[in-house]
C-alpha cells in the first residue's frame, strides 16, 4: 500500500515538473513569436509613414487628376498615371488570373502525373524570373512585332508575372481542403468537375483570393516590364496601340530629377499607388466576405449542371 502511494506521489511530482516545463516552453515560444512579428511590424510600418509623411503634401485635386506639367515647375499631375495603372492591372488579371486558376485546379486535381510534374516544376522556376527578363521578352515577341509600344505588351508582361503566382497558391489552397469533401461528392453521385467547382473550390476560396491579391500587389509597383513595353506618356489613355503612363513609371521618373517639387510629387505618387492597392484588396474581400461573388458563380455553374441533366 504504502508502495503504490509513494509511486502515485512519484508520478504526481514528474507530471507537475513535465508540466511546469511545458508552461516555460510554451511562453518562451509565445515571446519569441511576437518577437518576430514586432520585427517584421517595425520596416514595414516604417516605409508607410514615411511615404506618407513625405508624400501627404502633395496630395490635392488637381494632382489626382491633372496631366503632368513641365519638368522642374512642380505644376500638374499624375491623372494620366492613375488611370494606366487601373487599366494594365485589370487587362493582366483578365489574362493572368483565369490561366493561374486553371493551372492551379489541374495541379491540385489531376497532377500525379509526369506532365503536371514538369508543369509545376517550370511554374516554380518562372517565379523566380527577373521581372526585367520577361519584360524584355514580351518586348521582343509583341513591341518588336508590332512595331510600336501598346497596352497590350504591358499587361502581357504582367501577366507572366502574375500567374506563376496565382497557379502556385491555387494549388496550395485546393491541396489543403480535406478528401472528405471529395469522398462526400463523390457519394451523392457529383460529377468531377461539379465537385472541384461546387464543394472544393467553395472551400479553397479564401486562400484562392489570398493569392490573386498578392499577384496583383506584385504587379502593380513593376516598373521595369512596363519600360519595355508601354514606354509612358504625359497624356490620358487614347488607344491600346499607343505607350500608355502608369504611377511606377511616374515614381520612377521623378525619382530621377533633382528638382523638390519633383521629389514631392514622387512621394505623393508613391502614396496613391499604395492607396490603390490597398483600396483593391479590401474591396476584393470586402465583395467576396458578402459571397456575393460566389453566389453568381454557384448560379452559373447550377445552370450548368441543369442544363446538363
Amino acid at each position: 500500500m504504502t508502495t503504490t502511494l509513494e509511486r502515485r506521489q512519484e508520478y504526481r511530482a514528474l507530471f507537475k515538473s513535465n508540466v511546469a516545463k511545458r508552461l516555460v516552453v510554451d511562453k518562451v515560444v509565445r515571446i519569441i513569436v511576437f518577437a518576430c512579428v514586432i520585427i517584421a511590424i517595425i520596416p514595414l510600418g516604417s516605409i508607410l509613414v514615411e511615404v506618407f509623411k513625405n508624400g501627404i503634401a502633395a496630395i490635392s485635386f488637381e494632382f489626382l487628376t491633372e496631366t503632368p506639367g513641365s519638368i522642374g515647375s512642380g505644376e500638374g499631375g499624375i491623372g494620366p498615371a492613375i488611370q494606366g495603372t487601373l487599366i494594365i492591372i485589370g487587362l493582366a488579371s483578365l489574362i493572368g488570373v483565369p490561366i493561374g486558376v486553371m493551372s492551379g485546379i489541374y495541379l491540385a486535381e489531376y497532377g500525379d502525373n509526369r506532365l503536371a510534374r514538369s508543369i509545376r516544376f517550370f511554374n516554380d522556376v518562372f517565379m523566380e524570373f527577373p521581372s526585367i527578363v520577361l519584360g524584355i521578352f514580351a518586348f521582343l515577341v509583341i513591341v518588336l512585332i508590332l512595331g510600336h509600344f501598346s497596352v497590350w505588351a504591358g499587361a502581357f508582361a504582367l501577366s507572366l508575372i502574375m500567374f506563376p503566382i496565382v497557379a502556385r497558391t491555387t494549388e496550395e489552397s485546393l491541396k489543403m481542403v480535406p478528401i472528405t469533401y471529395r469522398e462526400a461528392g463523390t457519394a451523392l453521385g457529383l460529377k468531377k468537375w461539379v465537385i472541384t467547382f461546387r464543394i472544393v473550390i467553395s472551400a479553397a476560396k479564401s486562400g484562392m483570393i489570398t493569392g490573386i491579391l498578392l499577384s496583383v500587389s506584385r504587379i502593380g509597383g513593376e516598373t521595369a516590364p512596363l519600360i519595355m513595353t508601354i514606354l509612358g506618356s504625359s497624356q490620358f489613355f487614347s488607344s491600346m496601340d499607343v505607350p500608355m503612363d502608369a504611377l511606377p513609371l511616374r515614381i520612377w521618373r521623378l525619382s530621377l530629377l533633382p528638382y523638390d517639387s519633383a521629389q514631392l510629387q514622387g512621394w505623393g505618387s508613391a502614396l496613391v499607388l499604395i492607396i490603390i492597392i490597398l483600396g483593391i484588396n479590401l474591396g476584393v474581400r470586402y465583395y467576396f466576405a458578402n459571397k456575393k461573388g460566389h453566389g453568381i458563380i454557384g448560379r452559373l455553374i447550377k445552370a450548368g449542371v441543369t442544363r446538363q441533366k
